[in-house]
C-alpha cells in the first residue's frame, strides 16, 4: 500500500498535502482500493465553505457511492476539473493527478489532528 510520508491522513482516509495555508486533499491509496472502480466524482463548488469533518464532495463505484470529508475547515479554492470526466483517474494515480479539491484553511489548529504516515498506516 502507498502511503507518501510527507502528506498527512484522515481516519476517514483523505489524505491532505500542505502547502502554506492550503491543503490539497484526495483519497488515500488504501481508499480507493476498496471503493474500486471509479465511475463518478461529484466536487464542492469553488467558494463553498467546509466544516472539517463534514462531507464536501462524493465518489461513485461500481458498488456503491461515498462521501468525502473535509479534513480541514475552510473554502475551496481550486478542484481538479479532469477527474469529473475522467474518474477513473482517482484509481490510477489516488496522490497525483487524482487529487480531489483544494481548502484554503482558516484554522491551522486542525491541523494537529491529521495523522502521519506512520499513524495511518497502523489504523489501516
Amino acid at each position: 500500500m502507498n502511503i507518501p510520508p510527507d502528506f498527512k491522513y484522515t481516519k476517514t482516509h483523505e489524505w491532505v498535502k500542505i502547502e502554506s495555508n492550503r491543503a490539497t486533499v484526495g483519497i488515500t491509496d488504501f481508499a480507493q482500493h476498496e471503493i474500486t472502480d471509479i465511475v463518478h466524482v461529484e466536487l464542492p463548488e469553488i467558494g463553498k465553505k467546509v466544516i472539517k469533518g463534514q462531507p464536501v464532495a462524493v465518489i461513485e463505484s461500481v458498488k456503491s457511492a461515498f462521501d468525502i470529508y473535509s479534513p480541514i475547515s475552510g473554502h475551496i479554492v481550486g478542484i481538479n476539473e479532469t477527474i469529473l470526466n475522467a474518474p477513473e483517474i482517482v484509481n490510477q494515480s489516488p496522490y497525483g493527478n487524482g487529487c480531489l479539491f483544494i481548502v484554503e484553511f482558516t484554522n491551522e489548529k486542525e491541523l494537529e489532528d491529521l495523522l502521519d504516515a506512520e499513524s495511518y498506516e497502523k489504523i489501516i
